[in-house]
């Protein structure tokens, strides 16, 4: 079963057109289209049928969109997926409220699934859409506050990013018949996968290729973000002039962010902090994989070691 074909036959043709037309640009952008597929390929792992989790899997899919118009407009964020983004091409309004029916939509979906099910799968999803709402709210936080810690941001991103692919995976596993140890573990692979998922994306953010990430290069330095990336440059740092420097860059709000982008990295150059993330991204991603030998081998099992290495190695 093809669940990009599955996302796009979703009828959005409705009125208000104002309503619907941004969920089905939103949409109609591809994506990776990774959670759906982690929900389908962890019910083939417990030889599940695909039609049972596939309202999950959608249902999924438009919630993690959803949760994409809010975040541009909180980060005014221009650019997603190589596209004006939501409140760019109309406003920050319709973003908002079309970002509303996302999430109503996304939760008629999953009560398509069997009535024997429809319970613990929605509290698994209730549960996964309050944690990413507090990481969500612990990164407008750490925007303002100067004493972020490496561990207090790995919860934060464990909330807002890892989360929703551990869901996924917990979904499409109980859906199939996996017992609690099973959906734990491949919960748990799930976590390490997002975690070197998203610093990966850090990491994105400041070397990336603007024509192949999607998304604007520099935007968590010009938006001050404390990333992955800043907080273990400030670790490195050991030339407290270099130190100021950075924390100065970030202090700045401005409104032409080129020369504070070309600065900054210019710094991570120096020290070499690239390297230093692209390490911790390995071992997520390896600690990940051991999760996997706990887990049923056959070939949905291979397809979430290649999904694993392909996601911390990708360049968008």
């Amino acid at each position: 079963m093809d669940v990009n074909q599955e996302i796009l036959k979703l009828d959005w043709k409705r009125q208000p057109y104002g309503l619907y037309a941004p969920i089905e640009y939103t949409l109609s952008a591809g994506g990776k289209r990774v959670r759906p597929q982690l929900a389908m390929i962890a019910c083939q792992l417990f030889e599940g049928k695909e039609e049972e989790v596939l309202p999950a899997a959608l249902a999924l899919e438009v919630f993690h969109n959803f949760t994409l118009l809010h975040d541009d407009v909180m980060d005014k964020a221009e650019i997603r997926r190589g596209r004006p983004t939501v409140h760019v091409k109309w406003d920050e309004n319709t973003a908002i409220l079309s970002g509303d029916q996302m999430m109503i939509e996304a939760y008629k979906l999953l009560a398509q699934l069997p009535d024997t099910k429809l319970p613990t799968a929605l509290r698994m999803f209730n549960r996964m859409a309050t944690e990413i709402c507090e990481g969500q709210q612990w990164d407008v936080d750490f925007e303002s506050q100067d004493d972020v810690s490496i561990e207090a941001y790995l919860e934060m991103i464990r909330l807002k990013t890892s989360v929703l692919l551990a869901t996924a995976l917990q979904i499409g596993a109980y859906i199939a018949g996996a017992n609690q140890s099973e959906q734990e573990t491949i919960y748990q692979f799930g976590i390490h996968i997002g975690l070197a998922f998203q610093i990966q994306d850090d990491i994105l953010d400041v070397w990336g290729d603007p024509l192949t990430f999607g998304k604007s290069v520099g935007g968590d330095i010009a938006c001050n973000k404390k990333t992955f990336v800043y907080l273990t440059a400030l670790n490195l740092l050991d030339k407290e002039g270099l130190k100021h420097e950075l924390k100065h860059w970030f202090g700045q709000t401005l409104e032409n962010n080129a020369e504070k982008i070309a600065a900054v990295k210019t710094i991570y150059d120096q020290i070499g902090v690239r390297k230093a993330c692209e390490r911790v991204v390995e071992q997520y991603t390896q600690k990940a994989l051991l999760l996997l030998k706990e887990l049923p081998q056959n070939n949905a099992t291979l397809q979430l070691r290649q999904l694993a290495d392909q996601l911390n190695t990708r360049n968008s």
